[in-house]
């Protein structure tokens, strides 16, 4: 559907995390007027509408993406229905009633608990403020094949995390640097560099409000199976320690994360 110009600067001025679930609505609004086109005026009375109604738009739980799915080329990890999956086990803990029973006053979005996938280090999706973010991640390994010096892999590094060396050893690679995005492995034309350990780093407790903070990472790269287990923990423990609506973040602050690696 198009969109004029103010409309979509309109748009860009509601906040990200509730930015979909309103241009949804506003494209809903201009079909249901008749309308091949979305005006500001269709955005401004939708606006208004989800700010009175917002309560009725919280569902307990979001899951958002980044562009990966679509065919985005940085992608460390392909898996187009793990969001599908995460949307279905946070639907099936009836996180709105939690929120229902424990919130005093109406519900708002910032109530919500949010998991946030990114495919790349990249990290398009912000999963650093996202209650969970799963970004995807390839580490490289040194395989036996006989490096050319050619070169590419370093210069295509932008954390400087790969030194060649002209010896019959002609690569090493600084752990401490690399965020496993896989692009010097894309890059190797040798096969040099291969494949090493592949899923999604794992991120807990971010959010954004009055008193922000970064997600904490728990270092590693966890398989899908065991991502999802640790997303399973957190919705337990969240479930078990929500008093009032707080964000998961606040929790941990609380509790500690010791409870993930039991």
């Amino acid at each position: 559907m198009k969109w004029t110009k103010d409309a979509e600067q309109a748009v860009n001025r509601v906040p990200f995390f509730v930015r979909r679930r309103v241009r949804k609505r506003v494209e809903d609004e201009a079909k249901r007027r008749g309308s091949q086109t979305v005006t500001v005026e269709h955005v401004m009375d939708c606006q208004k509408k989800f700010l009175k109604r917002m309560e009725i738009e919280v569902k307990g739980y979001q899951v958002e993406t980044c562009f990966g799915p679509g065919g985005c080329p940085n992608r460390a990890v392909a898996e187009d229905d793990l969001a599908e999956e995460l949307e279905n086990l946070l639907k099936s803990k009836d996180l709105l009633s939690v929120l229902k029973s424990r919130v005093k006053g109406p519900l708002k979005m910032h109530h919500e608990f949010r998991v946030s996938i990114s495919d790349c280090p990249n990290a398009c999706s912000r999963p650093q403020i996202a209650d969970i973010g799963l970004i995807g991640a390839v580490s490289p390994v040194i395989a036996e094949a006989e490096c050319s010096l050619c070169g590419l892999c370093r210069d295509v590094c932008r954390e400087e995390a790969i030194e060649l060396r002209g010896t019959s050893r002609a690569l090493l690679i600084n752990r401490d640097k690399c965020v496993a995005c896989g692009e010097c492995i894309r890059t190797c034309a040798t096969g040099t560099l291969i494949e090493g350990e592949k899923g999604r780093r794992v991120m807990l407790g971010g959010k954004l409000g009055r008193h922000p903070q970064l997600a904490r990472d728990l270092k590693g790269i966890r398989s899908r199976k065991g991502a999802i287990k640790i997303v399973e923990k957190c919705l337990k423990h969240h479930i078990q320690h929500c008093a009032e609506g707080e964000r998961f973040g606040e929790i941990l602050n609380r509790t500690g994360i010791g409870f993930v690696e039991e």
